[in-house]
């Protein structure tokens, strides 16, 4: 693998500022932009750039071991199997997990419907007696947050709307913070699951995840929590969280699209029944039944997506090599380097502006009398590529009163010059527009 670049000369990253011009030459795309074609990429809470030794190694499993996993007793089925296995403990270490405690996903959209319709599932009085813990009943409350991306909302929309049980919500101040007073009313003896963003991907805002697990276990709810805009950014270590579920994406962490990973507790993975069925998952099948393999496997149904865990795995050995700590502390001060920033130009309002939170490096924001797509353009123009529309929150968008806004993200790749060249143009977009 690349070794990443660190300004301490090679010494380990914790101890070290971590050297983003340096890194950028990682990432292919990154790199070989030619001079005439400048770009500053301010999109990674979408989807971040890949490093060379994540590219590599999705290209080297392919090229060298490529076979279906877990069904061979060829050599090369077992090699193929190997590596896909030693992806996952990979993967789970870095988020603190063992590795039965990783089922790989599509992505973290993928993880939340399985586990919506595994409870589905489990009130339609599917699965092992266990399951019958996480099965609803009319009245029964889902609870999620005016924060929430839409893929950790319309899943569970649609549960109640199967199930009979009522979604509520807990609201957000104006500064973006979640109301926490509210939360502690909301949630109660008729709640059953908890669902709640890490990080919003508007607001840049880590929510106090200890708060709302301690809110949820003593009405005894299962939490799930979306670790998208965290997973990046932040040390993870879910087990410690006391979160039952969680879930993350592969491509918001330098990795390949279409893979992602669900974490669970041992004892909640056990007692789910399955969502997808068919082959790779099961044990014992007649023409009238069929049992079911332990968790992970048991919602691992049909082909998996080898290449992409392998490639993954590779990705989250990139981020431990520069080191999460540094990573945290480059982005930590381009954050403020943001947001102090935009607070200076003039007809600029960010959503979520709270002093005193601890934050990711992501700034949404609506420029006075210009349309987000105006602005995104006005930017692109210039060689800066954000993000425009309502994130997939459109719901968090009404509460602030605006159908879309501009988002900045930045990553371990991004430099101070880049925030820089960014504000710049900010300040240039109402002038272009002859507003203000």
């Amino acid at each position: 693998m690349n070794s990443p670049a660190l300004s301490s000369g090679g010494a380990p990253a914790a101890a070290g500022a971590l050297d983003a011009a340096a890194l950028r030459a990682d990432f292919p795309l990154l790199a070989d932009r030619a001079s005439d074609e400048p770009l500053i990429y301010l999109d990674s809470a979408a989807t971040a750039q890949r490093p060379r030794a994540v590219i590599d190694a999705e290209v080297d499993y392919i090229v060298r071991a490529n076979a279906a996993v877990h069904r061979g007793a060829h050599t090369l089925a077992a090699d193929a199997t190997e590596l896909f296995e030693d992806a996952r403990a990979t993967v789970a270490g870095f988020v603190g997990a063992d590795a039965d405690q990783l089922v790989w996903t599509s992505g973290a959209t993928a993880g939340i419907n399985l586990v919506a319709y595994a409870i589905g599932n489990a009130t339609a009085g599917r699965g092992a007696p266990a399951s019958a813990r996480f099965a609803l009943r009319p009245g029964d409350e889902i609870v999620v947050t005016e924060s929430e991306h839409h893929a950790n909302l319309i899943p569970w929309q649609e549960l109640a709307a199967r199930t009979g049980a009522v979604l509520r919500h807990i609201g957000v101040h104006d500064d973006g913070t979640l109301d926490l007073d509210a939360a502690a009313e909301i949630i109660g003896a008729r709640t059953r699951v908890m669902a709640f963003p890490h990080v919003s991907n508007v607001l840049g805002i880590v929510n106090p995840v200890d708060r709302l697990v301690a809110l949820a276990r003593e009405v005894g709810a299962l939490t799930l929590m979306d670790a998208c805009q965290s997973a990046p950014h932040l040390a993870l270590d879910l087990p410690a969280s006391g979160v039952d579920l969680a879930v993350f994406s592969g491509h918001k962490m330098l990795g390949p699209n279409a893979i992602g990973g669900l974490y669970g507790r041992a004892d909640v993975l056990e007692a789910l029944p399955p969502f997808l069925t068919g082959g790779s998952m099961i044990t014992t099948v007649t023409l009238d039944e069929a049992d079911y393999l332990p968790a992970p496997q048991r919602f691992e149904a049909g082909t998996q997506p080898v290449s992409q865990a392998v490639g993954l795995a590779a990705a989250v050995r990139y981020l431990e090599n520069v080191g999460m700590p540094a990573v945290h502390a480059h982005e930590a001060r381009l954050e403020r380097r943001m947001r102090d920033g935009l607070r200076e130009v003039p007809g600029i309002r960010l959503l979520g502006d709270a002093d005193g939170t601890e934050r990711v490096a992501l700034a949404a924001f609506d420029v006075e009398g210009v349309h987000a797509h105006d602005a995104g353009q006005f930017l692109d123009a210039r060689g800066i590529a954000v993000r425009v529309g309502h994130h997939c929150a459109a719901p968090l968008h009404r509460r602030f009163g605006m159908t879309a806004s501009v988002r900045a993200s930045a990553t371990l790749y991004t430099t101070d010059a880049d925030i820089d060249a960014f504000l710049d143009a900010v300040a240039g977009i109402r002038p272009f527009f002859g507003e203000g």
